[in-house]
């Protein structure tokens, strides 16, 4: 019987975690929604704004101005920009960016490059900072909002735009986790400064939208770029080539990282909307599998105790 009452208390604490695995698979799954509904609402602005740089593009040479963030320089200093998420419990998602990012470094350093880190999550600076003899650590942030803000973004901008224009680094590399689908993402290394003048309005940048299709939730991949209308071909700008590209790309800056933290945040929440469903089928399974046992257990704790009532009177007789 003391089998018993241990198969039943698996049983019971496996269909109680079952039910906190459904709880944190539903919340992801809301959480996705949202950080898909900030995608959208930024968009708007993000298209107005490559399309005035494009713009600009069109009507001057960008290597004849002045922008520090067209800046090419002899690569000495190369910091690499990591995005992690600050809680568990979400597959590989963190894993692989860590992966990456060690890859990335040594392949560097094979090179004959200085390589730095600025570390986004509590997961990466965990990491890297218990492995501080071997990485030079930036910067840090964390305590993020699970749907990244535009302050959230301007403020990690600020510390590498710092950084770059003041000549502490060459070039500043992004890694982090692109959003494809509720079951697939991948890692991804986008060099975020300097900036490339002819990446300005790529027309096959994609956003998702999470959408539901007979009663399943289902990601439709869907191109949104430059969206907005041209500007008319006559418009007079008044300030100089240099002011508005030291005023407009900053902004943009801050609009490609801000894209990377979401698309990075959908992905989180994929990844751990995923783990939560898988873990809630294996304990359904498990739960399922100790039901037989049990059952098996206890026919045969029965047939015992006849066979030993039969025995008993048997012999009595």
């Amino acid at each position: 019987m003391a089998n018993l009452k241990e198969i039943r208390d698996r049983i019971s604490s496996v269909k109680n975690t079952r039910k906190i695995t459904e709880a944190m698979r539903l919340v992801a799954a809301a959480k996705v929604r949202r950080a898909q509904e900030q995608v959208l609402r930024s968009r708007p602005f993000a298209d107005r704004l490559a399309r005035v740089l494009e713009n600009l593009q069109s009507r001057m040479r960008f290597e004849d101005v002045d922008a520090p963030l067209f800046e090419e320089r002899a690569l000495q200093t190369i910091t690499l920009l990591a995005v992690t998420g600050d809680r568990g419990l979400c597959g590989g998602y963190n894993a692989n960016i860590i992966k990456r990012t060690e890859q990335r470094t040594a392949e560097l350093r094979r090179q004959g490059y200085n390589v730095d880190l600025v570390l986004i999550g509590r997961k990466a600076i965990t990491y890297f900072q218990n492995r501080a003899s071997q990485y030079t650590i930036r910067a840090t942030f964390t305590g993020l909002d699970q749907v990244p803000k535009a302050s959230e973004a301007m403020g990690i901008a600020n510390e590498v735009l710092a950084d770059f224009i003041g000549g502490g680094t060459d070039r500043v590399e992004i890694i982090y986790t692109k959003f494809i689908n509720l079951v697939s993402s991948r890692p991804v290394s986008q060099t975020l400064l300097p900036l490339d003048p002819q990446g300005i309005a790529a027309p096959d940048d994609e956003i998702f939208r999470l959408t539901t299709r007979e009663g399943q939730l289902v990601v439709e991949a869907g191109t949104a770029a430059n969206q907005a209308p041209s500007l008319p071909s006559d418009i007079v700008f008044e300030q100089s080539p240099d002011q508005l590209l030291n005023a407009l790309l900053p902004l943009y800056l801050e609009n490609q990282l801000l894209r990377a933290l979401q698309e990075a945040a959908a992905s989180e929440l994929a990844s751990r909307m995923t783990a939560m469903n898988n873990a809630s089928d294996n304990a359904k399974a498990l739960a399922k599998s100790l039901t037989l046992d049990y059952n098996k257990a206890r026919q045969a704790a029965i047939t015992q105790e006849i066979l030993e009532v039969v025995g008993g009177a048997s012999a009595m007789a």
